[in-house]
């Protein structure tokens, strides 16, 4: 069934949800990353991308937070757009693992691959698949170049974050290892380290994720640039990695309540991709006890629905004027 929504009902549906989201409270910054713990957590952004290059920009849209784990996504694209959508699965898989994105339990309960690359294990394993092989500012290069593709500008290294990450990353430490004890690491392990690392301390806005989600909605195409970006082949693959695990243990929950495929991070931010039609973010710093942000969650959340908006629902969305 064909579902006709305006352009005006879109900019008041994006109004009313982060007007109502600013009344939701509850949550703390993410504080075992001394940078993040320091975060002002009042601030909070809500951006709303058409492919047609059709912006909302409500609040703190241009502020650079921690891209954090929405990072993976980036990266897992990235992997896909070298060495295929078939290796990146036959190398580290697609299945969601039902436990925190930093499990080293779930490696032990499926070492023959990471699960996904949108856990911790999975996106390090895709760090160490980026090309070119052992040449790390090579890897890096390809890294930002694709990000900036994909948001149609440049993110910025957060220089304070990444010590701060450097220093208390004891847990992917271990992850890393354990991968390369079961062949899952295909580079250096430390340099694969690294560079998550790194990636997870870029610094990006709520408006710069909007457009790599939009980005991802039509098909590899940037509505800024009007470049293509990666083959519109990708775009299913990446949006069901995000719908199965990009809330981690409670993906499951995220989708049948909001309706769309989103990806968090510690940081805060939220991307959220609806196929076809929009790319969506927010940003506010407080977390709830899986490690999504409250406010974003109920931000997006609030704008699926005045707008009746679901991925599953079946309709043919169709934007007007």
């Amino acid at each position: 069934m064909d579902k006709i929504i305006t352009k005006s009902q879109i900019r008041m549906a994006a109004e009313q949800a982060y007007n109502y989201a600013t009344t939701v409270t509850g949550g703390a910054n993410a504080n075992y990353i001394p940078f993040l713990a320091n975060i002002n957590p009042d601030l909070f952004g809500m951006s709303v991308m058409l492919p047609d290059g059709t912006a909302v920009n409500l609040g703190d849209t241009q502020y650079r937070f921690g891209i954090e784990s929405v990072s993976k996504v980036p990266t897992a694209i990235l992997a896909m757009k070298q060495s295929g959508t078939q290796a990146v699965l036959d190398k580290i898989g697609a299945d969601a693992t039902g436990l925190p994105f930093n499990s080293i339990f779930a490696i032990l309960l499926e070492n023959d691959h990471p699960s996904t690359p949108l856990v911790n294990a999975g996106a390090i394993s895709a760090c160490s698949m980026i090309e070119p092989n052992g040449d790390s500012d090579g890897k890096w290069e390809a890294i930002i170049d694709n990000i900036t593709g994909l948001c149609g500008s440049a993110p910025e290294l957060i220089d304070e974050l990444y010590k701060s990450e450097s220093a208390t990353n004891f847990n992917n430490r271990a992850i890393t290892w354990l991968l390369k004890n079961y062949g899952r690491i295909y580079d250096d392990p430390d340099m694969s380290l690294d560079l998550y690392t790194r990636q997870c301390s870029l610094g990006i806005t709520t408006e710069q994720l909007a457009v790599m989600a939009a980005t991802i909605a039509a098909g590899g195409v940037n509505p800024i640039s009007g470049k293509s970006v990666f083959e519109s082949e990708i775009s299913p693959k990446i949006t069901t990695l995000i719908a199965t695990v990009g809330f981690y243990q409670n993906s499951g929950d995220w989708l049948y309540t909001s309706g769309i495929p989103a990806k968090s991070g510690v940081g805060g931010g939220v991307l959220g991709v609806l196929p076809g039609v929009l790319g969506i973010a927010a940003f506010a710093p407080p977390l709830d006890n899986a490690g999504n942000s409250v406010k974003a969650q109920a931000a997006i959340k609030k704008f699926m629905e005045i707008l009746g908006l679901g991925v599953l629902n079946g309709d043919r969305v169709i934007i007007k004027e």
